[in-house]
């Protein structure tokens, strides 16, 4: 190994081409920590440095062709250190936007589901109500309100006056109401369905 350490780079990575397992360690024991060094100082993490340069060395092993026969491998090395570390930065920004998309989904989708079932919980409050009715205020207010018929066309119907179903109308509304008044949320439902 002695000998191999009075080498040139480019010495060195004409033997590594040629598969030469000690012309690698030599060169790894040359420039590894001039790169950690320069990959720390982006990412001012020591696992992610280290994780960068142990990347850049096992490609550089795996893909001997890539090296630079004439040039400074030193400057190599900087620069495809620099290109994985942007690639990690890239691909970290794309994890955590995608994560954050994630939570915001997962937050909407849950949101949803919480006033979806307040919605039905509140309809079935809604619906107990307007069966404690008494029976002919219910007929007139399901005709109004689920029919939407008229006043005018419910009296037709019934046979009575308009007043009297308005009134019926407003009496069932007010039935309604003061059944819902413990509930959350009623005054919103009431204003969507009992309008």
């Amino acid at each position: 190994m002695s000998a191999y350490s009075t080498y040139t780079d480019q010495e060195l990575v004409a033997l590594l081409k040629q598969d030469d397992q000690l012309a690698f360690t030599v060169i790894y024991e040359r420039h590894w920590r001039l790169i950690y060094a320069h990959v720390y100082k982006m990412l001012k993490d020591e696992d992610e440095a280290k994780d960068v340069v142990q990347d850049l060395f096992s490609s550089i092993w795996i893909n001997t062709a890539s090296l630079p026969e004439q040039g400074s491998l030193t400057a190599y090395l900087y620069t495809a250190s620099r290109n994985k570390v942007l690639n990690l930065i890239r691909h970290n920004k794309y994890r955590d936007d995608y994560l954050s998309s994630l939570a915001d989904f997962e937050q909407e989708m849950s949101n949803a589901t919480i006033e979806q079932l307040d919605e039905q919980d509140l309809l079935a409050a809604i619906n107990l109500e307007i069966e404690k009715l008494p029976p002919r205020m219910r007929e007139v207010f399901e005709m109004s309100r689920k029919q939407h018929m008229s006043n005018k066309e419910i009296a037709a119907r019934l046979g009575t006056s308009e007043e009297t179903v308005k009134k019926q109308v407003h009496n069932s509304l007010k039935a309604i109401r003061g059944g819902l008044k413990g509930s959350a949320g009623a005054a919103f439902m009431m204003l969507m369905y009992l309008r």
